[in-house]
């Protein structure tokens, strides 16, 4: 089957259709069409099987993609699945968020040589899809469960990875989460156009359908302590995300119709699972006729743009204080919301919020690059005289995330944190200085992806599990 690859000098890139700008504006859909079978397979055909496959080096859960795309291109999709799935809980969401033009197709041989990437992330959605169809994904079965339990601290994608690997192994795993569903920022805080709810709760269902048992609603500190976790479970995880914006320390910061992004996409994405949200039907968290200004340079920045964009806003502007070159979010994301009509005013930065009780106009300044800071990257300085004024009616920040002050909300005092506020772990285990107690995702990283999320849940998962085996053989020396 051999003769079924290194296609990509006969055949051109082509990834699945986008549905119509005018199309997609009205509705919070997904975007992107699936490939059909053939195109599919016509595409996997396109790698190149590199000997060093930088594009499973830049993944970072090492999936096997050359492998999978081979599998793919041979109509073997059921083999695909298997090995796609083998390194990544959740294909079918990585498939969909992951910025792939950053990650794996940025890092493609073929990319880099001219020709076009595969197009690796929309291939996955199709086997994953093609495999849900076909019933091939299936609960977990155990033949005998152990008599020892994990307990979950968050229902995000950390936290789901690692309890569905240590379920596989035998353990009894309960997740608490303080929200009403589990899934955390899938479900809450990604817009619908890039990830359908549904997607999200056929996998949390099929974790219930494993015996993984969620319990929602519950808030560490409030509802249980951390001690009360720890008599109950012979392990813990703490994987609770970073929750708390950034703020725009400036004049103005206080008046009212200023929003965290986290506020705003909660409120979207809730109205759009059918709950009641008063502060979105009452008009203050609905953009609906309003200039809107988004401030900031990330994925979560473009989401706050595309939503607006579907509330029908009356304007929609985007600040960011470096230049295109620079912007740390997605290209692809850029685009599509430029295709949108979103306008980015590069090289900007808020310099006072004006109004009278509420927001009516921003005062901006224009930034130039200087030097490269301790980071690497190019230090935004503002232009002498060169602000600006825009009028506007709700202003979003999307700054970015740093971690609650989870010591003092778990009321445990003895949690180590560190300097960023993230939990301090052990590098090697992921366990922190309370015995039997591990971390992994955002909170101990900070805000980040998806997708490394996952990679921490199943790496926690392993250390958790070599923790319970040790504990295992030292009661058995006891009795």
């Amino acid at each position: 089957m051999a003769e079924k690859m290194l296609k990509f000098v006969k055949i051109g890139q082509q990834s699945p259709p986008k549905r119509d700008t005018s199309e997609r504006k009205e509705d919070f859909n997904e975007i992107y069409k699936e490939f059909i079978h053939e195109k599919a397979l016509q595409q996997s055909s396109r790698c190149s099987q590199c000997g060093v496959p930088f594009c499973q080096v830049h993944c970072p859960v090492s999936n096997n993609i050359p492998d999978w795309l081979k599998l793919t291109a041979e109509g073997r999709l059921e083999e695909a699945y298997q090995l796609s799935q083998s390194t990544n809980n959740m294909p079918e969401v990585c498939g969909r968020i992951c910025p792939q033009d950053r990650l794996c197709e940025g890092n493609c041989v073929i990319e880099q040589s001219g020709h076009g990437t595969v197009t690796i992330g929309s291939i996955e959605k199709f086997i994953t899809e093609n495999a849900w169809s076909n019933d091939w994904v299936k609960p977990i079965l155990l033949k005998k469960e152990k008599n020892q339990s994990v307990g979950i601290i968050g229902a995000g994608p950390a936290g789901l990875a690692c309890a569905e690997q240590l379920r596989k192994k035998g353990y009894q795993i309960t997740i608490y989460d303080r929200y009403d569903r589990p899934g955390g920022l899938l479900i809450y805080g990604i817009p619908n156009f890039k990830l359908e709810k549904f997607v999200v709760e056929r996998r949390t269902k099929l974790l219930e359908e494993s015996e993984i048992k969620f319990v929602q609603n519950h808030e560490i500190g409030k509802d249980s302590s951390l001690k009360e976790l720890r008599e109950k479970h012979d392990a813990i995880l703490i994987a609770t995300g970073v929750y708390k914006a950034r703020e725009v320390n400036v004049p103005g910061n206080d008046l009212d119709n200023i929003f965290s992004a986290m506020e705003f996409l909660t409120a979207s994405n809730k109205k759009g699972l059918g709950d009641k949200v008063e502060m979105f039907d009452n008009g203050k968290l609905n953009t609906e006729g309003k200039d809107v200004v988004v401030i900031g340079g990330g994925d979560t920045a473009m989401d706050c743009v595309r939503t607006s964009v579907r509330q029908n806003a009356k304007s929609v502007k985007c600040l960011y204080r470096r230049d295109r070159e620079n912007m740390p979010g997605s290209a692809r994301e850029v685009s599509n919301a430029e295709e949108e009509g979103v306008k980015f005013i590069w090289l900007s930065n808020p310099k006072e919020f004006k109004g009278v009780n509420k927001i009516e106009s921003l005062i901006v300044d224009r930034m130039k690059l200087d030097e490269p800071d301790e980071s690497g990257r190019r230090k935004p300085i503002v232009q002498e005289n060169s602000e600006f004024q825009l009028k506007v009616d709700i202003v979003i920040k999307a700054l970015g995330f740093d971690p609650e002050e989870l010591p003092k909300l778990f009321d445990e005092n003895k949690l180590q944190i560190n300097k960023w506020g993230t939990i301090k772990t052990d590098f090697d285990t992921m366990e922190t200085n309370i015995p039997g107690v591990f971390a992994a995702g955002d909170i101990i990283r900070g805000a980040s992806l998806v997708v490394w999320a996952i990679k921490d849940g199943r790496d926690a998962a392993e250390s958790i599990q070599r923790y319970l085996e040790i504990k295992t053989k030292q009661t058995q020396k006891v009795a």
